[in-house]
């Protein structure tokens, strides 16, 4: 298997360019690997690979206003927008794909196989052969989930003077991580402007818009969705989350039935960039174990 992805480029109905990288043969069964908001495809590198080694055709995506993906012309970064790209995408796919969705992705994800389930729309109603949902489930922390939201828009037009300064900020911000001594990966997370200060790679109006990623959307309509589930489900907790209560999971678990729990110690709200290795090792044994 080549060390080095194969960059593919997706089409929205709405005519948004999403990008994304593969690994493994893509005549087997994909994993589409998607991040959460304000992240990018590269957050998944080492899973993507391992999962590739493992057999699965890796795919990992940047959400529209992400990475190298397209912003959105009017600004539309609402649920339902993220949903309907990955209904997109997971249509590309010759079978159904097992979504691993972060965070937003995770209930984009939710929104979008319960919407297939409920208009027989897909595959017989079914988009994804599996779905891990990582640290999200449609009851989220409001305090934890302001938290993020506040970090997110505090340096949106100021920025960051260098690499060091920004690897300082998300330092301060996430404690329990050893702060990183080579810093070409935050880089891929940021752009660097005219003025030679660096900012974050996405667009500032998925933060700043009509409808931030804040709590703000209908969780009832979440819960439906989860409740409708009838596909090999994992829900991954970082056990220092503040976004994702223990009692936010039991209820999620109680709600879907079948469904799995891996709790991964020492990790907060970023499960895979916390311990890479701990939430690897879970979502491959559950693919092992459901597909």
């Amino acid at each position: 298997m080549s060390a080095r992805p194969t960059h593919l480029t997706y089409t929205t109905p709405d005519g948004l360019r999403l990008a994304a990288d593969a690994w493994g043969d893509p005549h087997r069964r994909a994993v589409l690997l998607m991040h959460g908001g304000g992240q990018t495809r590269h957050a998944w590198g080492g899973t993507a690979r391992a999962l590739a080694a493992e057999g699965w055709y890796a795919v990992a995506g940047d959400l529209r206003g992400h990475g190298d993906s397209d912003w959105a012309p009017d600004g539309n970064y609402a649920m339902e927008a993220f949903a309907h790209d990955l209904t997109t995408v997971a249509r590309t796919f010759a079978e159904p794909p097992v979504l691993v969705g972060a965070s937003l992705s995770g209930l984009a994800g939710l929104l979008a196989q319960g919407t297939a389930t409920r208009d027989g729309d897909g595959r017989d109603g079914t988009l994804f052969a599996a779905l891990v949902l990582v640290d999200v489930t449609p009851r989220l922390d409001a305090a934890g989930a302001r938290h993020i939201v506040d970090f997110m828009s505090a340096r949106l037009e100021q920025g960051f003077a260098t690499l060091e300064d920004a690897a300082d900020t998300i330092a301060a911000y996430i404690p329990h991580r050893t702060r990183p001594k080579d810093l070409r990966g935050l880089a891929k997370n940021l752009r660097l402007h005219p003025d030679g200060r660096y900012r974050w790679h996405w667009d500032p109006r998925f933060v700043t818009g009509k409808r931030p990623p804040d709590v703000d959307e209908e969780p009832e309509h979440l819960f439906a969705c989860a409740r409708a589930l009838r596909i090999p489900t994992l829900l991954v907790r970082g056990r220092m989350s503040d976004l994702v209560t223990p009692e936010a999971a039991e209820e999620f678990l109680a709600m879907v039935p079948g469904a799995q729990f891996a709790d991964v110690s020492d990790a907060g709200h970023m499960v895979a960039g916390d311990r890479n290795d701990i939430f690897t090792a879970a979502v491959a044994d559950f693919l092992r174990r459901s597909l």
